[in-house]
């Protein structure tokens, strides 16, 4: 029996978590969960709110939004494009480290976690949150979609100003949820290998790590240590 999702988080989060699962939305993707575990499906990762596990709301400064979790077995683990140490680098995340050593110099991460960031206030967001083993985007538009909303949504109008880092379609159709106002937003095409360096917005060249530091910087918030 496949191990079941667990759906706990984070003090901080949990008002809008608890609404969302008590949702016909929220309910629907329940179901759908349960069904395909009972059917046999292999679902990662084991805790898909780990991101809110690690960052809470009034702690947010920078939100990276992705598209949905590694597809891979021991890969995802709630944290958008991290993986855990002694886990060989997925391609995006190689891609991610190769833009950060571009931008800023700075050498290569020894691992793939990325839980220094969270734990900085770097939300590391996927649109969708949990996946089937060896199909990617197999679990869209099955509700969670309607939960990441209700998250950008919360970390637009709370807390201070952040910088939104949107990377891939999927992550862009969620801009209009943020208030350009009072947060940045940056785009850029996915990391995958796929659309890493074709236009019109490539990923490796952007530049996203050292502008967020730059912004927050002049706003007087600390910067992160990437």
């Amino acid at each position: 029996m496949p191990e079941r999702v667990a759906v706990q988080d984070a003090l901080g989060w949990a008002d809008l978590t608890a609404d969302f699962w008590s949702s016909i939305e929220g309910a629907a993707l329940r179901s759908f969960l349960d069904a395909r575990r009972e059917q046999g499906a292999t679902i990662y990762p084991p805790e898909p709110l780990r991101a809110l596990q690690l960052t809470a709301p009034d702690q947010v400064c920078v939100v990276v939004l992705g598209q949905d979790p590694y597809h891979g077995p021991g890969q995802a683990e709630g944290l958008a494009f991290s993986v855990a140490p002694g886990v060989k680098l997925p391609p995006s995340l190689r891609n991610i480290f190769q833009e950060l050593q571009r931008d800023l110099g700075l050498p290569l991460p020894s691992d793939g976690s990325l839980v220094r960031w969270a734990r900085q206030g770097v939300l590391l967001l996927n649109t969708c949150l949990t996946v089937e083993d060896g199909q990617p985007a197999s679990h869209a538009k099955q509700g969670w979609e309607a939960l990441t909303d209700r998250l950008i949504q919360r970390c637009s109008a709370t807390g201070q100003p952040k910088v939104f880092l949107l990377w891939g379609a999927h992550a862009q159709k969620k801009a209009a949820l943020v208030d350009s106002r009072r947060h940045l937003l940056l785009y850029a095409n996915h990391p995958s290998p796929l659309s890493a360096r074709r236009g019109p917005l490539p990923f490796i060249g952007c530049g996203h790590f050292s502008q967020t530091n730059t912004w927050l910087a002049e706003r007087g918030f600390p910067t992160v240590s990437w």
